[in-house]
């Protein structure tokens, strides 16, 4: 109510999403395209378009578009967000033999897609130049810069409990985050003895849930009511983040608690911090466990790299800088 005059839910029942996933199959289109639309939403918002007076229509990702592609009346806004492409193409070589044929395909119809859909919109965003470079229109230049924010909430002060060695925050059902915290599991944990894990976010796989289960330094809370206090309680953040796309919000509000962080260059690209003054960078396995343990070592370091990184989120990711560019593009 205090944003909205409005808000309609369209629920897709799970037929539907078969259904279109199975057109779309035929079509030549992402499935993740057809698994996001319905003939009765569509239905819902031609309804809206035709009884409103809207003044623009806003697309978060690729996966909205075709309800509104062909409405020329009013201005649109295309937000990439990320490549998705990208970040399927990322996974092909994690996924099971008799899965690798579907994210081959589906990466090379996003590609297509992503490229297609372009020229339906007056504006294109997208979340860093990184994923940006990663569009295949040769108009690609025309997609906008626009970075997350940190909520100020993350920049309230919060005394570092530091319970645990290293903490991992996110949503624990997504490849990214899963691979991430098996890649500490695997490689970190049992090079650094008697080194602690805590893992916190919603929605935990199995694989997620067996890593802590058979892991006693591993503590998997789930979903907490405030994210803020899991952060607070490593000494690091880490985030071997090896596939994936986009700009990772967790380590924004890692360095905004003043948590000091340990990432990869995937990572890291997307936020431009300076390597071992705002954050650690590490390319490989040896340099991301040589970070971790230098940092456990030091704590004047990790004071330090607290201290820059949370100055630097604050000076540039503010949401009013990002927003104020949506807003006049929009105008």
């Amino acid at each position: 109510e205090a944003i909205c005059q409005k808000l309609v839910v369209a629920k897709i029942n799970w037929f539907s999403k078969l259904f279109n996933m199975l057109v779309r199959f035929f079509k030549k289109e992402p499935f993740q395209v057809g698994y996001f639309y319905s003939q009765s939403t569509q239905k819902q918002i031609d309804k809206l378009i035709k009884n409103e007076s809207f003044d623009h229509i806003y697309c978060q990702l690729i996966r909205t578009t075709e309800y509104v592609k062909n409405y020329h009346h009013i201005p649109k806004t295309l937000d990439y967000m990320d490549a998705l492409s990208m970040g399927i193409q990322r996974q092909i070589e994690r996924q099971a033999f008799y899965k690798k044929w579907i994210y081959r395909l589906e990466a090379k119809r996003l590609v297509k897609y992503e490229q297609h859909i372009f020229d339906y919109f007056e504006n294109k965003t997208i979340i860093s130049e990184q994923d940006k470079n990663l569009i295949q229109h040769p108009e690609k230049s025309k997609i906008v810069c626009i970075p997350n924010g940190i909520d100020d909430s993350f920049l309230q002060t919060i005394p570092l409990k530091e319970e645990f060695d290293f903490v991992f925050v996110g949503n624990m059902s997504y490849p990214p985050n899963i691979e991430a915290v098996k890649y500490i599991s695997e490689k970190i944990l049992p090079n650094i003895k008697n080194s602690t894990l805590l893992i916190s976010g919603a929605s935990p796989s199995e694989e997620v849930k067996e890593l802590a289960a058979n892991n006693a330094n591993i503590n998997l809370t789930g979903w907490v009511d405030d994210i803020r206090q899991s952060y607070v309680r490593g000494k690091i953040f880490l985030a071997p983040m090896m596939i994936g796309t986009g700009m990772q919000n967790k380590l924004l509000e890692a360095m905004a608690l003043k948590v000091p962080c340990i990432t990869t260059p995937l990572a890291n690209n997307a936020i431009g911090a300076k390597h071992q003054e705002e954050i650690l960078v590490g390319k490989n396995e040896d340099e991301l466990l040589l970070n971790s343990k230098q940092l456990l070592q030091n704590a004047i370091l990790r004071k330090k790299l607290g201290e820059n990184g949370c100055n630097f989120v604050k000076n540039k990711y503010k949401w009013e800088e990002s927003v104020g560019v949506l807003i006049k593009m929009m105008e």
